[in-house]
């Protein structure tokens, strides 16, 4: 029988431990469940551990992982599918094997960017915020039909194409684009992909569907913000760096959009995932986003539904089984 592998388990919330007990039911797995988030100064507590389980705003950058490394850490398995918080460079060079999960329910990321979307633009948190103080008015609640405008898609992979069909289940005309378009796909569900300048001159909505990196970060600039339609709506479930704030503020200030929706934000660690309700909030941007009217903002919990939790834990698990048979890893996870 194979040894029992000790995990620590980083940034653990309730929603984390149970889907992880459950997949693991009968696994060589020793759960260690730490609260708090990793970094350098953390990494000592894993201590024991040939594996540390990690999401987000972990910080697995160079000194963190040479850390983990010198107590004998073998596996950082992350319980996400992106990966810019991972010094994968530096993860190869230490010889320390990272996995993500690199599939789990795109339902889940793209159903909730639809759901900001009707409710930013019905008005649907305004309205009831006011029901609840039996402020019955429908003054400034006034919203637009989806059917029949345009909505543009940045970036067409599982997520980015779900939101799509939903949107033309609207009977919203559909224009997207994607370095590596995927042109049978969009003949089939009449999508156009045309130039992203297009999208963002002709689109009523943008959603963004594209991973971080190098290239894609503050996408969303001034440059950009400047050709966007007046009265768009922006969307943002995938990650937060892909605006830029400060340029994001100034459009709001100048009233040329007429909405956004965020799921995530350039700066959220160490402020989504925590309780911040008796505390000052240190981050002026994100105050200044919440004093908006036409700002909605979730703390990234695009991913959470039970099948989400349930796909991530499961591959998780099979990563960590996998170490200690000392067998492949799930197909397509492993980063370094």
């Amino acid at each position: 029988m194979n040894a029992p592998i000790t995990t620590a388990v980083f940034d653990t919330k309730s929603y984390d431990r149970e889907p992880l007990l459950q997949a693991s039911a009968g696994a060589p797995i020793e759960w260690r469940f730490l609260e708090f988030r990793l970094t350098k100064e953390t990494a000592s507590l894993a201590k024991g551990a040939r594996a540390v389980c990690v999401f987000v705003n972990d910080q697995a950058d160079r000194p963190c992982l040479e850390a983990l490394v010198a107590q004998g850490v073998k596996l950082v398995a992350l319980r996400c599918t992106g990966f810019n918080n991972v010094d994968v460079t530096a993860a190869r060079e230490l010889k320390l094997t990272v996995t993500r999960v690199p599939v789990y329910s795109p339902h889940a990321v793209a159903e909730h960017a639809v759901a900001l979307l009707l409710t930013l633009n019905r008005k649907i948190h305004r309205a009831y915020n006011r029901v609840r103080e039996l402020n019955f008015s429908l003054n400034g609640l006034v919203g637009f039909d989806l059917h029949g405008k345009t909505a543009g898609i940045v970036g067409t992979g599982k997520i980015g194409r779900i939101v799509a069909q939903i949107l033309r289940g609207f009977g919203m005309k559909v224009l997207a684009f994607d370095p590596f378009p995927n042109r049978e796909w969009a003949a089939q569900q009449a999508v156009e992909y045309v130039e992203a300048s297009t999208v963002a001159g002709q689109s009523d909505v943008i959603s963004l569907h594209v991973p971080l990196t190098p290239e894609t970060k503050h996408l969303i600039r001034r440059e950009t913000l400047d050709l966007m339609k007046p009265g768009a709506i922006l969307i943002n479930v995938s990650r937060g760096a892909l605006i830029d704030t400060t340029a994001l503020i100034e459009a709001l200030k100048s009233g040329r959009l007429g909405g956004v929706a965020l799921d995530v934000y350039e700066e959220e660690e160490g402020i989504f995932f925590e309780d911040l309700s008796g505390q000052v909030l240190q981050d002026d941007e994100l105050a200044r986003l919440l004093t908006f009217p036409n700002v909605l903002i979730t703390s990234h919990q695009a991913f959470l539904t039970s099948e989400a939790l349930a796909d991530i834990a499961r591959t998780t698990v099979a990563n960590l089984e996998a170490l200690a048979a000392g067998k492949p890893f799930v197909e397509g996870s492993v980063l370094a």
